[in-house]
């Protein structure tokens, strides 16, 4: 049924487009005019639906103009004689030929740019999982990555993010402690509280993390911004001196989901605290550590359950 809403939804826009056009129709009386007004639902079939929507517009748009020509003679100007009829009908052959081939080459060059999109998703999604390999060394960082990454997608779409920002969320969610791969496993499995020149080298790994992503370039340099402000606070205490909106929403919300993650899980140095106990802690953050906004998307979720995901060992 999804298919039958996408394409009821697709017709009721390109008639809205042949409704409009007969409106403004009737206060024209250029014929120029009127061949443009029905051109735009071609244009816009092309752009948003691709070859097959555009063709079929265009035909659609030259045979409603054909009746309306027939049938109201002085549509496109008053005629005065048979050949000034022959020429409008030269005019509106001419200008029907060339929309149709119009819709079809620009319906063309949408739909490739839709496959080139297409594979470079998929490539950008290749990537990732080659990426996730490397981190796969690290167990607990792989899992907890991954957790991360499902608790940032849900508060973003709290958040109203759209598909793409949503993508870019759960991206640098999975690859923001990749930079943990050039730690010394003796601190990160350490069973004790951290010193001062052990959280030093912990802190790098954000850098450690960036300067791994930097060659790789195309699309994946937009999460590397998010994965730099990662741990930066709210209140600008963080591991940066960016404060408040200065930070990317992307990073505050994977500060939330890290924080989350990371205290309802065992770690080497203390057990795991219940998800009761994390989300005040939470909420205690909020303006200081937190973007109020975003922990305002988290309660939400929470409340739905949504801030669960199935077991992914540690």
């Amino acid at each position: 049924m999804h298919w039958l809403e996408r394409v009821n939804k697709e017709l009721l826009l390109v008639f809205s487009l042949f409704v409009l056009a007969g409106l403004l129709n009737s206060l024209v009386a250029s014929q120029r005019v009127v061949l443009g007004l029905y051109t735009l639902p071609t244009v816009v079939s092309a752009y948003l639906y691709g070859r097959r929507h555009a063709t079929l517009t265009a035909l659609a748009s030259v045979l409603l103009v054909g009746l309306l020509t027939w049938y109201n003679r002085d549509l496109l100007g008053p005629l005065e004689n048979w050949s000034m009829a022959i020429t409008r009908w030269l005019d509106v052959t001419i200008w029907g030929g060339t929309l149709i081939v119009t819709g079809y080459l620009m319906g063309t060059l949408c739909d490739h740019q839709a496959e080139q999109l297409s594979e470079l998703r998929e490539t950008y999604n290749g990537v990732l999982l080659i990426l996730r390999h490397f981190i796969s060394k690290d167990q607990y960082t792989e899992n907890h990555s991954y957790r991360v990454s499902v608790y940032a997608s849900k508060i973003a779409a709290a958040l109203d993010f759209g598909p793409e920002r949503i993508e870019d969320v759960r991206a640098a969610a999975l690859l923001h402690d990749i930079g943990k791969l050039d730690v010394s496993r003796e601190v990160l499995y350490k069973a004790a509280r951290l010193n001062e020149g052990e959280l030093a080298e912990m802190r790098t790994h954000v850098d450690k993390g960036v300067m791994l992503l930097e060659p790789v370039g195309g699309t994946l340099r937009r999460v590397i911004p998010i994965i730099l402000a990662h741990h930066d606070k709210f209140d600008g205490s963080g591991y940066h001196q960016t404060a408040g909106e200065a930070i990317p929403i992307e990073s505050r919300i994977i500060a939330v989901a890290d924080m989350y993650d990371s205290c309802t899980t065992d770690r080497p140095y203390r057990k795991a605290m219940t998800p009761f106990e994390v989300r005040e802690m939470i909420v205690n953050g909020s303006g200081t550590e937190f973007d109020p906004d975003v922990v305002d998307a988290f309660l939400t979720m929470f409340r739905r359950g949504e801030m669960e995901v199935s077991f992914v060992g540690v």
